[in-house]
């Protein structure tokens, strides 16, 4: 998730979509279905899962608290709004595992899990992805 949050800061602070909130949204959400066709860290097994997405969950909120404080007035709402549609596909996961449902229809589910391309072995991919969208970021909002 952080790593969604992060790519969805960067085009919300983008200057074409700086002034564009709900296109930075949308925007998002399109870039978030494109990175999880970019291989990266994933893994079957409910319970390894959950421990690394637990973790997970909580650095996108920090990162979302840090970026909203970063982005300077005029295009934090387009900041935020850009974070919210990259976690936006992702609310799957924690509405399955607290109400026993997706809030998505079955359709849009099966595309999202048909477009993953995870490993087990991608976790240093991960971080490094990461750490490159978050330095992106920072720099992108201060010369803002």
């Amino acid at each position: 998730m952080t790593n969604h949050v992060l790519a969805g800061a960067l085009l919300g602070a983008s200057r074409p979509l700086s002034r564009r909130p709900a296109t930075a949204f949308v925007t998002g959400v399109v870039s978030h279905f494109l990175l999880d066709t970019v291989p990266h860290w994933g893994d079957d097994d409910p319970d390894v899962f959950l421990k690394v997405a637990v973790p997970d969950g909580l650095t996108g909120l920090a990162a979302i608290s840090v970026m909203t404080a970063l982005a300077p007035r005029s295009r934090r709402l387009a900041v935020m709004a850009g974070m919210a549609g990259g976690a936006f596909p992702d609310l799957d996961k924690p509405s399955t595992l607290f109400f026993g449902r997706s809030p998505f229809p079955a359709a849009v589910d099966a595309f999202h899990v048909a477009i993953q391309r995870e490993s087990v072995r991608r976790m240093p991919q991960e971080l490094a992805v990461g750490a490159a969208l978050a330095v992106a970021v920072v720099l992108v909002l201060r010369r803002a």
